[in-house]
């Protein structure tokens, strides 16, 4: 067998495997990141609110759509009173958790490590293709072809997963005092205005 079939089936297959430590790192690393920063609060989904250790709630206050986040904030009064306040918070605003919106991997960051994962796994095909063009025994056209199956496995699993879970998501509620920032404020402003003209239904002539 020639050695640059040997070469080329083994880089490609190494791309192949750096793609998915690319995916487990990353992943990885933004979980970590979201336990250090909601670390002794206890996230209350039926409620959509956090609690922190001392029992006080954080109740969203800030939809941000263009960082696809939510803010939750404590309230100043009681966050200024606490005794563990310097070891939790130097704002006079009351504690702030920020939550992520979109799952792993189709937050911001995900969908990029993602991308370059899929670049890998592509210019993995691309050698194989490369090096097949050059090589045509059976047994070379064999391991070419089996590792070019894997790439293209690993390629269509991501690239459907990234397609089917797209980095949106729907309108918050506009409970608990819940604020938008200005595009997504926009937006609610003209769905009630919408809503108040069908509501009152059609004008007759005057």
């Amino acid at each position: 067998m020639n050695l640059e079939v040997i070469l080329g089936a083994g880089y490609a297959g190494a791309l192949v495997l750096g793609a998915f430590v690319l995916e487990w790192l990353s992943a990885h690393t933004h979980r970590r990141s979201l336990r250090y920063r909601t670390a002794g609060f206890d996230y209350q989904p039926e409620h959509d609110l956090w609690v922190c250790p001392e029992g006080e709630q954080l109740w969203p206050h800030q939809f941000d759509r263009e960082r696809r986040l939510v803010r939750y904030r404590a309230k100043a009064a009681i966050c200024n009173a606490c005794p563990r306040k310097a070891d939790c918070t130097d704002s006079e605003q009351g504690r702030e958790v920020v939550r992520p919106l979109d799952p792993w991997p189709h937050s911001e960051a995900g969908r990029f490590h993602r991308v370059l994962s899929l670049l890998m796994i592509v210019l993995a095909v691309l050698i194989l293709l490369a090096v097949a063009t050059r090589n045509h025994s059976p047994g070379e056209l064999i391991l070419l072809g089996a590792v070019l199956l894997v790439s293209a496995g690993a390629a269509r699993w991501m690239l459907r997963d990234l397609r089917h879970h797209p980095a949106n998501f729907p309108a918050p509620a506009a409970s608990h005092g819940l604020g938008l920032t200005a595009a997504a404020a926009d937006g609610t402003r003209e769905r009630s205005r919408w809503a108040s003209q069908r509501l009152r239904g059609p004008r007759g002539p005057s």
